[in-house]
């Protein structure tokens, strides 16, 4: 009987540990499930993008690939152990303060092996800068995620040989170059997740217009209405303080011009017509 008891509380605490602790087991799991977030991991393409507006919960499924890829864990993919991929945030502030707070959020801290701090402590790595987190993953060896910020420049870039990257949000072209060949030798994940606030870049060019026909890219437009957890009341009150083209961007996360909106439905041998001679009446 007492040895009873005790299984009965050790199973106990493991509830209660992982009622405190395991987010990424409640991820998409509720009654309220974000569609475009799941559309986004099942798809198979090397070079996935989520454009999306500010609070639509574009970085969440970024974190959680991320998250999911170390842990050889992945419920839509081909696993495997000792993984290494980056997270690239624009600088390191941006870094402490969203995609690093959002991987800390989705690892239990009984898969963290290791921690290596930029600047810090490890005991509380959330308040510091992280360099690398070292997970144990599910066959029995270990991954590395790696925290880069575009601010460093394209040379510190070089060289790693990587399983995956994410961008959370745009990075320059020079490191988004450099980070595509650091997944060759792997057949490595590009994913990003981006508010396009910066007008038609590289990124709009490349990933959007695909004028290569790259058939390993894919993208997501995902707005503030595709956010099941996003209150429908906070919706109307933010989006009455934003102009039109800073709602596009900010909303429905599609690319704008100085002259004008640049819309994603836009299709040249739809929406444009010959040119024709029209007839003046005498």
């Amino acid at each position: 009987m007492n040895e009873l008891l005790q299984k009965i509380k050790a199973i106990e605490r493991e509830q209660k540990f992982r009622a405190e602790h395991d987010n990424l087991s409640r991820y998409n799991r509720g009654r309220k499930k974000h569609r475009k977030q799941i559309a986004f991991h099942r798809c198979k393409k090397r070079n996935r993008w989520v454009f999306g507006g500010n609070r639509s919960g574009k970085t969440e499924c970024g974190a959680v690939e991320a998250v999911w890829m170390a842990r050889g864990m992945h419920p839509y993919r081909k696993n495997k152990n000792n993984v290494f991929g980056w997270v690239v945030s624009l600088t390191t502030q941006v870094q402490r303060d969203v995609a690093q707070k959002k991987i800390l959020h989705y690892l239990r801290p009984d898969w963290i092996e290791d921690v290596v701090m930029t600047s810090g402590r490890k005991d509380n790595p959330a308040t510091g800068v992280i360099d690398q987190i070292v997970v144990r993953n599910v066959f029995g060896g270990t991954s590395v995620i790696g925290f880069k910020s575009c601010d460093q420049g394209r040379e510190l870039f070089q060289g790693s040989s990587l399983d995956f990257v994410w961008f959370d949000e745009e990075p320059p072209q020079d490191v988004y170059e450099e980070c595509c060949m650091r997944v060759i030798d792997r057949k490595g994940d590009i994913f990003g997740t981006m508010t396009p606030l910066k007008g038609l870049t590289f990124v709009y060019e490349e990933i959007y217009l695909n004028p290569k026909n790259n058939p390993e890219i894919w993208y997501e437009f995902m707005e503030w209405a595709d956010n099941p957890y996003l209150p429908k009341k906070e919706i109307l009150l933010l989006e009455q303080t934003l102009d039109e083209t800073t709602k596009q961007s900010r909303r429905y996360g599609r690319f704008a011009a100085r002259e004008g909106l640049v819309y994603p439905e836009f299709e040249e041998s739809v929406h444009v017509i010959p040119p024709f001679v029209r007839a003046i009446k005498v």
